[in-house]
């Protein structure tokens, strides 16, 4: 079994958070890092597979996650589940979530939850069905709410009213992303160079709180969307040739 590494506030320096670790002295890396160190104090939970193998796990108390999910306080929720490269196949993924299920179980939380989908950057629904999850929720775009209860009692569910919050934003491109992932500054580059060659308006706003995460977002995913005249275009990241693409 592979060493599975616990990543806190006094060791995030030393062992990083996986992403972006070739570029620790870029805004975007700092970003995460000091967003991590707020939510360690809120109870994130963040494990990375040791031994040379790729891969980690983060998760926090449903009350302060930072996906669009309501009523979790009694659940802990994944916020990212990878593994990558030749780490993939070695049951590397099943180990890290059963280290989160086992620290869901000890500290009385009632269930785990995990957002799944069969895009980009979402835990694929087949990667825990057979471990006793069950969809309790959907929205459109393929999203699933999927969950491990360990005791009877209310579940979470999806915050909804996507079109209402996407059709809030400002006309032209706009961007809501946090800095829960470091990829996000790079995917609201993309997207004002593409605003630009389009000649649209182009809004960046950061999400700064769990709270406004679920408020404002108009997907599930919550982390990031780019919105086009009030419709949702993407959860995920965009290169700048695919959004004038998708709006050509």
């Amino acid at each position: 079994m592979v060493d599975i590494i616990t990543v806190t506030a006094e060791t995030v320096d030393d062992y990083g958070f996986f992403c972006k670790m070739s570029a620790r002295k870029s805004p975007a890396w700092q970003a995460k890092r000091a967003w991590l160190l707020n939510r360690f104090a809120e109870g994130l939970q963040l494990r990375l597979l040791g031994e040379g193998e790729r891969g980690f796990i983060e998760f926090m108390p449903g009350a302060k996650c930072w996906r669009a999910i309501d009523d979790a306080e009694d659940y802990m929720v994944i916020h990212c589940l990878w593994v990558v490269g030749a780490s993939k196949g070695q049951g590397h993924a099943g180990a890290l979530l059963d280290t989160a299920e086992t620290w869901a179980r000890e500290a009385g939380f009632r269930g785990i939850a995990a957002l799944t989908g069969s895009g980009n950057w979402l835990i694929s629904p087949g990667v825990l069905e057979h471990r006793g999850y069950t969809c309790i929720d959907r929205a459109e775009h393929g999203f699933q709410l999927t969950a491990k209860t360990f005791e009877s009692g209310t579940v979470p569910h999806l915050s909804g009213g996507w079109h209402t919050k996407a059709e809030a934003c400002e006309p032209g491109l706009t961007v809501l992303r946090s800095a829960q992932c470091p990829y996000l500054e790079d995917a609201a580059m993309h997207a004002s160079r593409a605003a630009d060659r389009l000649g649209l308006a182009f809004h960046d706003r950061v999400i700064e709180t769990a709270d406004d995460l679920r408020r404002l977002s108009p997907s599930p995913y919550g982390t990031y969307a780019l919105v086009h005249d009030g419709r949702l275009v993407s959860y995920h990241y965009l290169l700048e040739k695919q959004i004038v693409a998708r709006l050509s």
